[in-house]
């Protein structure tokens, strides 16, 4: 009987907690504010983590591209926190990555409510 859950993926999930404690409550840099893990992809050996945050106030790219470059600066810091913090014998390289995911979600959410309120107003006028 096969496992429900991959170690890497258990690791990941583990992973995404720690990092989002470590973000609230240790890292200080201003240019990060406020951030969420959103997602953690680990490469299959566990040496490497792309790490996909989210920012309060995404709307200017320059908060995000400052927010990204202050987290991959610290990513050395945050990473010696998680060995303290979990049992691992390597700590995987962290990567962090703007997620698109949310704000494409609510651009196609846009459309789809678009598109429907357009054909409501055809088939009222027909």
């Amino acid at each position: 009987m096969s496992r429900e859950f991959k170690r890497s993926d258990r690791v990941a999930q583990a992973l995404q907690k720690e990092i989002a404690v470590i973000l609230q409550r240790e890292v200080k840099d201003p240019r990060i504010g406020m951030v969420t893990v959103s997602d953690v992809e680990i490469s299959r050996d566990l040496a490497y983590a792309k790490v996909f945050v989210t920012f309060l106030f995404d709307e200017d790219s320059r908060v995000i591209e400052s927010g990204l470059e202050g987290l991959n600066k610290a990513s050395g810091y945050i990473r010696t926190l998680l060995g303290k913090a979990m049992r691992l014998r390597i700590v995987p390289e962290l990567r962090f990555v703007y997620d698109q995911s949310l704000v494409e979600g609510m651009r196609m959410s846009n459309l789809v409510t678009h598109v429907v309120r357009k054909d409501q107003e055809r088939s009222v006028e027909e």
